[in-house]
């Protein structure tokens, strides 16, 4: 005799979608939107060097989770990165430079990448990532100097938008601390000077931007030497005159009392 199928609970609900892997008729789905994120970069050319600028914080979402990360790399002997947005791509990224670093020693030719070099690939990676509707969600600040060679910051973005400036700022600081930076910044600043402005700025940007904050980093290239400094937290004051008056305990109760 045959022997009876087993009953499944479930068996008249199995269809197709619900396989995984070849079988599924879901199409293939990339990242779709950041989740661990970090905020503003600063970069600043002074006078025989360069420098970057950022807090240690990673949010997951909307809440302040990571708060002692670093968000800077060093790749090879002369050049410092600096990201925003997603971490964990950020992380890809620092492992893809090691690779290269490592590949870069291997060679043994007595000749080492630079900061020209490292901008111009994460700029090519970050392209070709773009073009595959797979990008890697991160506007990076590239600095170095190479011995006696220029200073050197680039930009480069999720989309591959790669540009040379004297100083940047990326996320939200885009916005917030340019205007500052054009206005304070000159060629001939001194390096106390430019992480007074740093400072200045990433201040600014904790006052203003809900995924800033107060404990920073900064890290200098001077053609010899690449540190990355210990992290260190800013002044902040919150005690404005304006800011503590109780508007919504007024006789009125109108909205515009509240303004």
């Amino acid at each position: 005799f045959a022997r009876p199928l087993p009953k499944f609970p479930y068996r008249d609900r199995l269809f197709v979608t619900d396989m995984p892997g070849q079988y599924s008729a879901d199409p293939k789905q990339h990242t779709l939107s950041p989740i661990v994120t970090g905020a503003t970069v600063i970069g600043i050319k002074y006078n025989g060097g360069v420098l970057i600028a950022c807090d240690t914080l990673a949010c997951y979402g909307g809440q302040k989770r990571y708060k002692d990360v670093c968000r800077m790399k060093q790749a090879g002997e002369f050049t410092l990165l600096g990201a925003s947005g997603e971490f964990s791509d950020f992380q890809y990224v620092s492992k893809m430079l090691d690779e290269t670093a490592n590949e870069d020693f291997l060679h043994e030719d007595g000749y080492s990448m630079g900061p020209h070099e490292y901008s111009s690939y994460i700029g090519r990676v970050m392209y070709n990532r773009r073009s595959k509707m797979n990008p890697l969600y991160n506007q990076f600040v590239i600095v170095g100097k190479k011995k006696d060679g220029p200073t050197q910051l680039c930009f480069v973005d999720h989309q591959g938008t790669f540009f040379n400036e004297d100083f940047v700022a990326t996320g939200f600081g885009a916005h917030l601390a340019v205007p500052l930076l054009r206005n304070d910044w000159k060629a001939d600043i001194s390096l106390e000077d430019a992480k007074q402005l740093a400072v200045k700025c990433l201040q600014l940007c904790f006052y203003r931007d809900c995924r800033a904050f107060n404990q920073i980093q900064i890290g200098t290239c001077d053609g010899e030497n690449v540190t990355i400094g210990e992290p260190f937290a800013i002044d902040h004051f919150w005690g404005h005159k304006l800011w503590l008056e109780k508007r919504l305990e007024v006789a009125t109760r109108a909205i515009a009392d509240t303004w």
